[in-house]
């Protein structure tokens, strides 16, 4: 077992490495983990070697589709890292790290700016309040821009970017970096594996640039900071480590984004970075105590980041390693989490015993003895515990706010090949569906099939090719389909009876209920107007969950209802007959009765789909989107194309990659994510009921792209 460093809680940096897919997330980290000593070679993408894209899908494909955990250290700080995907279909591999990280590193490409997926998972930042530096690459790319990147941060994103270095040359004329804080130029050995360069004072060409770029900093933290405003306003020039103290504290309250500028392909600007990580983003010290709910009472409590705190732990991920078995990796934000002990999951409400505690680098672990507060790490041994799940002392319970994830859009049934494939795939259903929240498997009662859902078709691709694979699945799969529902357009009072009379006790359930459409994404309410003359008030759990119940199958094509509103109005029991089954069947009864008087519709998943093409090929991309049913939301010119929104149905995208690389000759890229669920027009809807064979519609033609 490795013996910890002790290391102190200032010193102690969570990070991830967020960005838009191909902008050199993965790259970048690979240089980080061989300038501090993590790796002994650079690991590439593009070769397949890549440390931190280890499953197989990953290194055939060149994307990271999994988040992946390291530890590394850099002057004398401890550093655990996440690098998370780039594909909107793997957002919840985002979504999750950034709920237990203290900050991110955004990166850039020099040349495409702020890209589509880059304004999603800035969102997704921001909803966290993460505290950002950004890294713009590919500076050393025909067309990169540093300041025009700097620009699209600004207005695109709402950044408060500031850069604190700027490039020394442009292009492929890209030599290193000038470092406006220290006042010095980085200059980086052509061909070498970037662990040799020169600090050299600054050209005196570039003094009057350079002096220019570090007052436009001081103003800029000035104006965020009371301390930097204080010197500013007494006309003192501030030295460099009140800069970076002004720069770190303006970071860590989210006021300021400071930018670095570099090409990892080539292995410059690694240094700056590193140093950037320790000096500006926050330690567990610099963030809120993390906030919970005592389950018993209600109350909200406060964990500080401290050893002698008591235990609160989030669990953020399911791994299942094929050799140790299940790795639940967990954030510890108070106290210590040590290997053999006891534990209580206020989630699950029940105790659980820690087995071994390991430090993750990729799919390699290194055990430890414990994970003290403000570390990240995994755990073996624990068999009830999910995601979102908190871990906490067994007498001191809290319960942290969990993670919330997007629902599953697209569909495919899978068979097994043979009885013996049937254990496999359930198997392997199971422990997918464990590791991914977004993950969704379900039998279709109307036909027996099981159905598989997920956030896109690279996900489920990417699924699939994991069953048939890890677990030898030989399954069939069909063409994809669109996760239709329904819901109501109107208000509809109905009334359900279920009366059963066979010579002893019988069944009696009477309820009148009045439904009502709320608006897109809260789901199902319930509320009781009956009085206790009427119903019971110990029938009414049975009434609702009748309701909810019915809400698995609507009446138009057996699709979920969403988005309603149902009231118990009225009713009436027996003193004698009536029973909660009873009042179950005929909630029921009332919810569709009432579904069929309150206009039912059908609702089909929208996607938003971001297109940039070269100025050439615009007439060709509105002219296919005009086919697809698509409200266009904005066009936007850039240096050298035009960049288009749109809101497509999910049903119309099928075949959307080969499409458009056949229309614009491979030169167009395009992301698509869910934006929301919106009404069937009147005259598609009567095809998808027709050709309807159960709670999804099956569309041919899955997109490859």
């Amino acid at each position: 077992m490795a013996k910890q460093k002790k290391i102190q809680k200032r010193d102690i940096r969570n990070i991830g490495i967020i960005a838009h897919i191909d902008a050199g997330k993965t790259t970048l980290t690979e240089r980080i983990l061989y300038y501090t000593g993590k790796s002994y070679r650079i690991g590439e993408v593009d070769e397949g070697t890549a440390e931190m894209d280890w499953m197989a899908q990953e290194k055939e494909r060149g994307i990271t589709i999994t988040s992946a955990a390291t530890t590394f250290s850099w002057k004398k700080h401890r550093v655990n890292l996440i690098d998370t995907p780039g594909h909107v279909d793997f957002t919840v591999e985002v979504e999750r790290s950034l709920r237990v990280l203290d900050g991110a590193v955004a990166v850039f490409c020099g040349v495409g700016g702020v890209e589509p997926q880059t304004e999603t998972v800035w969102r997704q930042a921001d909803s966290y309040n993460i505290p950002r530096i950004a890294f713009v690459n590919k500076m050393d790319r025909i067309g990169a821009d540093y300041d025009n990147v700097i620009k699209q941060m600004r207005e695109m994103l709402g950044a408060n970017a500031v850069a604190v270095c700027i490039p020394y040359g442009v292009e492929e004329h890209f030599r290193g970096v000038i470092d406006v804080i220290n006042m010095q130029v980085l200059i980086y050995a052509v061909d070498v594996e970037g662990a040799k360069y020169e600090a050299l004072e600054v050209p005196t060409y570039y003094d009057e640039q350079v002096l220019q770029r570090r007052r436009e900093i001081f103003e800029k933290v000035a104006e965020v900071d009371e301390e930097a405003m204080e010197l500013y306003l007494n006309g003192q020039e501030p030295t460099t480590e009140q800069l970076i103290a002004a720069l770190h504290r303006a970071t860590i309250k989210a006021k300021l984004v400071p930018v670095i500028c570099g090409s990892a392909l080539r292995n410059i600007s690694i240094h700056p970075l590193l140093d950037a990580i320790v000096y500006y983003l926050p330690s567990p010290l610099d963030v809120p105590p993390i906030e919970g709910e005592e389950p018993r009472s209600g109350e909200m409590i406060k964990r500080y980041p401290d050893n002698d705190e008591p235990l609160s732990a989030l669990a953020f991920k399911i791994a299942l390693d094929p050799f140790v078995g299940k790795l639940v990796y967990v954030r510890v934000y108070s106290g210590v989490l040590s290997g053999g002990s006891l534990v209580y999951n206020s989630t699950k409400k029940s105790k659980e015993r820690i087995g071994r505690l390991l430090e993750m680098h990729a799919n390699d672990r290194k055990e430890v003895p414990s994970i003290k507060a403000g570390n990240i790490g995994a755990v073996l041994g624990l068999k009830q515990t999910t995601t979102g799940d908190t871990l906490c002392d067994e007498k001191e319970h809290i319960l942290l706010e969990s993670i919330v994830f997007p629902e599953p859009v697209i569909s495919v049934a899978i068979e097994p090949k043979s009885q013996a494939d049937e254990v496999k795939l359930n198997q392997a259903l199971s422990q997918l569906a464990e590791e991914d929240p977004t993950f969704l498997v379900k039998v279709d009662e109307s036909t027996g099939q099981t159905i598989i859902s997920g956030m896109g078709e690279l996900h489920l691709e990417i699924l699939v090719d994991r069953m048939f694979r890890e677990f030898k699945v030989q399954a069939d799969v069909s063409n994809p389909m669109v996760a239709y529902k329904e819901t109501v357009s109107a208000v509809g009072v109905g009334e359900g009876k279920f009366i059963r009379q066979s010579g002893g006790r019988g069944q009696y359930g009477h309820v009148e209920i009045e439904l009502s459409p709320l608006s897109r994404g809260l789901g199902f309410e319930f509320e009781n107007k009956a009085s206790a003359e009427q119903i019971r008030r110990e029938f009414i759990p049975a009434v609702r969950q009748g309701l909810i119940d019915a809400t698995g199958a609507g009446i138009l094509a057996s699709y979920p209802v969403v988005d309603v509103k149902a009231t118990c109005v009225s009713g009436s029991y027996h003193q004698v007959d009536s029973s909660d089954i009873a009042f179950k069947i005929a909630a029921s009864m009332a919810f569709r009765d009432a579904m069929e008087k309150a206009r039912p519709i059908l609702l089909e998943p929208v996607m938003k789909v971001v297109v940039i093409t070269p100025e050439d090929f615009v007439g060709d991309v509105m002219g296919d989107f005009g086919s697809r049913r698509a409200d266009i939301r904005g066009m936007k010119r850039r240096t050298d194309a035009q960049t288009i929104t749109a809101i497509v149905p999910l049903a119309e995208t099928f075949g959307y990659a080969t499409s458009l690389r056949s229309r614009t000759q491979g030169r167009a890229i395009f992301t698509m994510e869910f934006f929301t669920y919106d009404e069937v027009p009147k005259q598609i809807v009567s095809k998808i009921i027709s050709r309807s064979t159960g709670r999804v519609i099956s569309i041919k033609g899955m997109p490859t792209g």
